[in-house]
């Protein structure tokens, strides 16, 4: 569905990312693994339009993207949820989740769209009228997919939904972004808290010096924990402290 070939890019002068190919089938889970720097939300960012990619090609069911406005590329499917959530904390989660549905084809429906996102996230409805900044680490997190959502996303990029949470609410936004797929949303997400993203992808890929240095199936790269073990948080969950409410609290 989405096939990164070749691609290069970086900021003016300093290239980041070197020859990466990877590929995103429809339906699935594709974990993209890597440490703080290795290239990961330079590649994101290129495949949503945010960089300019500047040797290869990013394709969408066949049809090129690569440099086509954000815009554009939202258009046609491609939403990413960035990393830090970067939602709206002064406004309500409904306000939040409204804002996601722009697009005229989600606007129309974006009723639909809300009751399926409240069904994901019953929080979400619980807490609709609260103020977006003074709901938990997680609960950020879930309104940032929400959002993302309510786009009516065909390849939702999640970037780094674990980065700053407590392990138990890490569990909770893996378990959320695996009832997304199951909705029939395909994922490409980006990690680097390992296991946990590794057990509910089908296919991952290791981003290292802006080079993709391993890819194979979950069992391969479970298989591989040795190797892996001392560049990532393997085993461990969370990443750096984000703002918001202590993500401790759930």
């Amino acid at each position: 569905m989405l096939d990164i070939t070749s691609v290069s890019a970086g900021y003016g002068d300093i290239q980041i990312l070197r020859d990466v190919s990877l590929g995103v089938e429809a339906g699935a889970i594709v974990a993209l693994l890597g440490h703080n720097g290795a290239g990961k939300t330079t590649l994101v960012n290129t495949i949503s339009g945010l960089n300019p990619c500047t040797q290869g090609e990013i394709k969408l069911e066949g049809c090129p993207i690569q440099n086509l406005y954000p815009s554009r590329i939202v258009e046609r499917g491609v939403i990413q949820v960035p990393e830090g959530r970067k939602i709206f904390d002064r406004m309500s989660v409904l306000e939040n989740l409204e804002m996601g549905a722009y697009l005229s084809v989600s606007r129309a429906a974006r009723a639909e769209t809300l009751e399926e996102v409240y069904r994901l996230f019953p929080v979400l409805r619980e807490r609709s009228r609260q103020v977006a900044g003074s709901l938990s680490g997680g609960e950020q997190q879930m309104l940032a997919i929400g959002r993302g959502l309510m786009a009516k996303p065909r390849v939702l990029i999640l970037d780094e939904p674990s980065l700053g949470l407590a392990p138990k609410l890490v569990h909770r936004v893996l378990e959320a972004v695996v009832a997304v797929n199951q909705v029939g949303v395909t994922v490409l997400l980006v990690e680097q808290s390992v296991e946990a993203a590794v057990r509910i992808s089908s296919r991952a890929y290791v981003l290292h010096n802006g080079r993709i240095t391993f890819e194979g199936s979950r069992d391969e790269v479970l298989g591989e924990r040795k190797r892996f073990a001392q560049r990532f948080l393997w085993g461990r969950q969370g990443g750096r402290q984000t703002e918001g409410r202590s993500d401790a609290t759930g």
